[in-house]
């Protein structure tokens, strides 16, 4: 007779209680982890409205003062690829968890452990390294549709293809085709879906991938293994080690065998099977919400000291883009010669949640008054800085600018929903306030001096 208290007992128990609860959510196949995925999170959990119509437009989102007549005259997105499929280094995990569940795993009754042991298979290989998957394209797509119809004087056909609105990416292969999909997308817009797209993008890495040529934070974080600490200490610790534990314990596998690693690879095939099938993966049944909420923390710590405010090298990386992004905002508010060229009404740059993050930093976004450390991760559930929820895939930094009555105004939206800049209290400042605001950024912010000037990102950062 089984104790209740052994594993066999516990797996049986599990096997039928979450055999249950996916045969209550599946009609949904959305699984009450989606939200929880750190940079592997689809889009459309950070924006509600699209699990609806995909095309659902926010116009109240738009904000200039209601007192003032205003027109927006320049549109600068820095925008995320879409979703992809796993890199190698991950599906070199998934595979090694795929054969360890299979060969070594105790036998499960029945239900999803069962399918999980003798049915799912790996359908990852290492040629997909990254790529753009078709829902990635989609969500470009989409985001280009609905940007146009936000903005149609700006993304307007007779703009596109005269080129007067640019688009920049990086030169990896998932960003390329982001910015291929958004180009997609305006014309699906404007009634062309059936005509070849004339694509027209440029590649610079200085701007988009600015990380991998700043010395500081490539020697002082990127290099550093000291500099993940914080973020190593946590996966190996209590909290990580009880998901680790009642998880190996479902799957019937020793404790030692299911690393951080493979736990985290189980947690991720959730996210995978979601984001580029859309179906309810049996991988996800291995987790509840509070799992999900450690393993988003350990990414969270992750990203907060490798590319945002853990050191300071890593948000002044981002000088080049972030420069670039006020140069185009100053040539459209600023007044113009005759003899002058109009400024570009749009301008599209995609990249990745590393080249975000850093920007976002640098204009002091999300920033928390206590940064997550190994040791206070129950105080920090209400925290600001949850990678789910700012860079998902496809996320999007707006910043429109609007010639109003008193002068030029912007307005700043991330993944499509107003944010204000911090320490001014208008959806729409006055651009000048927010150049006032910045200044010290914009009188320095040198890329050379902070990053061939520095001894590396070992300090903890003081900026912003």
């Amino acid at each position: 007779m089984l104790r209740v208290s052994s594993p066999a007992h516990r797996r049986l128990l599990a096997g039928l209680s979450l055999l249950l609860a996916r045969l209550c959510c599946c009609s949904a196949a959305v699984p009450n982890i989606a939200a929880y995925f750190g940079t592997k999170t689809r889009y459309e959990e950070v924006n509600p409205l699209l699990l609806r119509d995909v095309l659902a437009v926010n116009a109240s989102a738009l904000k200039p003062p209601p007192t003032e007549r205003c027109s927006p005259v320049h549109l600068t997105a820095v925008v995320r690829h879409g979703s992809r499929y796993p890199t190698v280094k991950n599906i070199r995990r998934i595979n090694r968890l795929s054969e360890l569940v299979r060969t070594e795993a105790a036998r499960a009754p029945g239900g999803w452990l069962l399918e999980l042991q003798s049915r799912w298979e790996s359908w990852y290989t290492e040629d997909m390294d990254g790529q753009l998957v078709a829902k990635g394209r989609a969500e470009l797509q989409q985001l280009a549709r609905r940007l146009a119809s936000l903005f149609p004087s700006l993304l307007s056909e007779d703009n596109v293809r005269k080129r007067r609105v640019s688009f920049v990416s990086s030169s990896k292969h998932r960003c390329v085709s982001s910015v291929e999909a958004f180009q997609e997308g305006l014309q699906q817009h404007w009634g062309h879906s059936d005509e070849a797209p004339d694509y027209s993008h440029r590649v610079d890495d200085e701007l988009m991938r600015f990380f991998e040529r700043c010395r500081g934070y490539v020697e002082g974080v990127e290099n550093n293994r000291t500099a993940q600490l914080e973020m190593e200490k946590f996966k190996h610790g209590e909290q990580m080690d009880a998901v680790r534990r009642r998880v190996a314990e479902t799957l019937g596998l020793p404790f030692h065998r299911l690393t951080p690693d493979l736990l985290e690879a189980a947690f991720f095939l959730c996210s995978y099977e979601l984001s580029i099938k859309s179906v309810h993966s049996p991988w996800c049944f291995l987790f509840n919400e509070n799992d999900a909420k450690v393993l988003e923390y350990k990414s969270d710590l992750k990203q907060y000291w490798k590319r945002s405010y853990g050191y300071a090298i890593n948000s002044l990386s981002s000088c080049p883009l972030f420069h670039h992004v006020f140069r185009m905002l100053d040539k459209a508010g600023r007044p113009r010669r005759s003899t002058e060229a109009a400024p570009e009404p749009a301008s599209i740059l995609v990249g990745h949640a590393e080249t975000l993050l850093p920007l976002l930093s640098l204009l002091g976004l999300f920033k928390d008054k206590t940064p997550p450390t190994a040791s206070n991760y129950q105080s920090q559930h209400d925290r600001t800085f949850q990678t789910s929820r700012i860079v998902p895939y496809a996320a999007n930094l707006l910043l429109v600018l609007y010639d109003c009555q008193r002068g030029p105004r912007l307005q700043m939206l991330l993944n499509e929903t107003p944010l204000r800049f911090p320490g001014l209290p208008e959806d729409a400042p006055l651009y000048r306030d927010v150049r006032a605001a910045y200044r010290h950024l914009l009188d320095g912010c040198d890329f050379h001096a902070e990053c061939e000037g520095r001894a590396g990102g070992r300090g903890p950062s003081t900026e912003l």
